[in-house]
């Protein structure tokens, strides 16, 4: 890649985290990221692909109470602009907090 669109990238990666509220920790591997933030990484390069649709697969399902919050809130903020964020999860918690619940029971597709 020219050295005009690495940088190009790096920018916009950098602005994607900003928005997450997670520039602090940018430069840091993954193995030294909590699975909070290792989730918010993941919100961000979905972004950073131009993903106009989030699909999170049990996106609080391995973290804390808080940490899980502050994933539901990020994502949240992504619908509010414009983002359709489809989540999967098993947590019925999780699932409240969507505007449309599809279930699937017995392999059938159910709309609550």
């Amino acid at each position: 890649r020219p050295e005009g669109a690495e940088r190009s990238l790096r920018d916009s990666a950098r602005e994607c985290l900003l928005r997450l509220g997670y520039s602090e920790r940018v430069d840091n591997p993954p193995s030294q990221l909590s699975g909070g933030q290792q989730q918010r990484v993941s919100i961000a390069r979905a972004l950073m692909n131009g993903g106009q649709v989030i699909l999170a697969d049990e996106p609080t399902g391995a973290l804390d109470s808080h940490s899980g919050e502050e994933v539901m809130a990020i994502l949240r903020q992504l619908r509010d602009r414009g983002h359709t964020v489809i989540i999967v999860t098993h947590d019925p918690l999780i699932a409240a907090q969507a505007e449309r619940i599809i279930e699937i029971h017995d392999g059938k597709i159910v709309e609550k």
